[in-house]
């Protein structure tokens, strides 16, 4: 499967804000944003005034970047999106929550999306008891995330919530830290998700 295989900094510096790529170190003064504030490359700090069409662009390749979503697969969610009843920008951040890897981010078993999707890959996690190693799998409401058993005793995992111990879980999960278990209690609202994103840029975009 394609993916984004360059350095997850230079995409934070492109958007001109931190994107919470590399986990801890993002709240580090080793940020890459904190430290050179300005686009990569030769001409990154000349950058001319965005006309509207590129306001909306960066608009959606920061929500893209956000949650890891190649762009194929970005307008295949906004195509769902569109065909749900409510309103698509709100449609569409919410099946981008539903993202096992990002559900995995959001209850605290992984410090960054991009490390809750190599976990996912890595067979960490069950999904109503069936193991899922598919990071762009929709989860529902209900569904009942869980550590996988063998997994549970993973010097990996113990650091992970080491380090995510304090983290602030959505009122539409559930976290049992326990028994390493979360559950979709409710859909994610707009006033859910805490991304700096205007979803309206990119439907603008994408109905053009």
């Amino acid at each position: 499967m394609a993916r984004y295989t360059g350095a997850s900094c230079r995409l934070c510096r492109r958007e001109g804000e931190k994107l919470f790529l590399k986990g801890e170190r993002c709240y580090t003064n080793k940020c890459a944003v904190a430290r050179r504030g300005y686009a990569p490359g030769q001409h990154g700090q000349n950058r001319k005034k965005l006309s509207e069409y590129g306001i909306q662009l960066r608009e959606k390749q920061k929500a893209r970047r956000y949650y890891g979503v190649l762009e194929s697969q970005f307008r295949k969610y906004f195509e769902m999106a569109v065909r749900k009843k409510g309103v698509t920008g709100e449609n569409l951040l919410q099946l981008l929550e539903l993202r096992l890897d990002n559900v995995i981010y959001r209850l605290g078993l992984a410090t960054s999306r991009p490390e809750a999707r190599q976990l996912v890959r890595h067979g960490h996690f069950m999904v109503n008891g069936s193991r899922v190693d598919i990071p762009s799998y929709i989860t529902k409401l209900g569904d009942k995330i869980t550590v996988a058993e063998k997994s549970k005793s993973s010097p990996k995992i113990k650091s992970i919530l080491e380090n995510t111990s304090g983290k602030v879980i959505p009122k539409w999960l559930e976290f049992d830290a326990d028994n390493l278990t979360g559950k979709i209690v409710a859909l994610p609202s707009r006033e859910d998700i805490d991304l700096p994103l205007k979803e309206n840029l990119i439907v603008e975009l994408y109905s053009k």
